[in-house]
């Protein structure tokens, strides 16, 4: 039960905001850096009983706090009152449990970003052992949201703001290595790429369309993959934010691009941020020459940031087969969370564009043609899997 004296009415909020955080501005602990371990029992707490404990101790007058929508996440997120900060508003993320604050991905991130100058959010209070972290509220402008309003020539602008940023991740790749950030110990290596990809077959051909692959026809398709997976763990590696996308774009109170749900950074191939930037959750595919001019726009930011000079050509053939990974990952988490979640009414939908997205990247190569045989194969004709199913 809530204690007494408490006040807890929630509200239903449209989308997550993460803020992004000031530049220069210090982690601010709320409590001791040594490692902390909560009771179970006091574990067993729920995650806004546990926040409104926290805001006991704080100097916040109201106890209202207002859920927000999280996404495919684990962490439940909560807009709360917060004597710092603009509009006396922050954001809560509460954990689903306790952990240590000098050995927490979203902190140690968070920290290696802003030393290099990327804009993350402001950290006002962490207590690792109610599993809290209250940042800086940014509001709920996602720069796909903005797109949806925004004049072409606006839409353009943000991104290659946005692109700018991907540049700005990579050149950290560096102080990452020299800092030993956890994304420095973590990489898109050949085991990870080839799980994502077996996550793609299991829930697309199985979950999703209920079908079992003649054992030929599966070996073919694992080939091909494997393929994919050894050749990208082989490319140079610098530090990506790993699920940069418009969704995890904030625009803030100031009209700046922010940058937010980076907690997951690690070392993968030079194209990857690009690739998820520009081709999740896309529609439909873009023209080959969009894609070629912020290729070529990335390569320029990296220059006059001073990293090494790229081969366009090597750059554009890294970019498909980045595009088929990740574009197969992201089929994989769309399957799943259709069949598996019941939330197909958010994912379903970019199923068959992302096939497309990467049958355009699997012919471009003329490559993998068990792959493209398959997936053409099964363009427009995904079963449709009702919310709840």
């Amino acid at each position: 039960m809530i204690q007494s004296g408490l006040t807890f009415k929630i509200q239903m909020a449209v989308s997550l905001s993460i803020t992004p955080q000031r530049i220069g501005r210090p982690l601010l602990p709320l409590m001791s850096s040594t490692k902390q371990v909560m009771t179970t029992s006091a574990f067993e707490l729920s995650a806004p009983e546990r926040l409104l404990r926290f805001l006991e101790g704080q100097e916040v007058k109201s106890k209202l706090i207002v859920p927000l929508t999280p996404d495919a996440s684990t962490r439940n997120y909560f807009r709360i009152p917060w004597p710092t900060g603009k509009g006396s508003h922050a954001v809560a993320a509460v954990y689903p449990e306790p952990f240590d604050p000098d050995f927490h991905p979203y902190l140690d991130v968070t920290r290696l970003f802003l030393e290099n100058g990327i804009p993350v959010p402001e950290i006002y209070a962490v207590d690792g052992q109610s599993g809290i972290i209250v940042q800086e509220d940014l509001g709920d402008r996602q720069l796909f949201r903005v797109y949806e309003a925004a004049p072409v020539d606006e839409c353009d602008q943000y991104k290659e703001r946005a692109v700018n940023l991907i540049a700005q991740i990579q050149n950290a790749t560096q102080l990452a290595y020299e800092r030993q950030s956890i994304a420095s110990r973590l990489a898109f290596d050949e085991p990870k790429l080839s799980w994502e990809l077996d996550f793609f077959v299991e829930h697309f051909f199985t979950s999703l369309r209920s079908e079992t692959l003649r054992h030929g026809e599966a070996a073919e398709l694992k080939a091909e993959l494997n393929d994919v997976a050894a050749e990208l763990a082989a490319r140079p590696r610098v530090l990506c934010h790993r699920d940069f996308h418009a969704a995890n774009l904030m625009v803030d109170h100031d009209n700046r691009l922010r940058i937010v749900d980076h907690q997951d950074a690690r070392m993968g191939p030079v194209t990857y941020d690009l690739v998820s930037f520009l081709l999740d959750r896309r529609a439909e595919p873009p023209s080959l020459a969009e894609l070629r001019a912020y290729r070529l726009f990335l390569l320029e930011e990296r220059r006059l940031l001073g990293l090494e000079a790229l081969d366009p050509d090597e750059i554009a053939t890294e970019f498909r087969l980045m595009t088929i990974q990740r574009g197969l990952k992201a089929i994989g988490t769309f399957s799943y969370q259709t069949a598996v979640c019941g939330r197909g009414n958010a994912y379903e939908k970019f199923i068959e564009p992302t096939l497309l997205i990467v049958l355009q990247a699997a012919d471009w190569l003329d490559r993998f043609p068990a792959l493209r045989r398959m997936l053409r194969e099964r363009v427009g004709s995904s079963p449709t899997v009702r919310e709840g199913a």
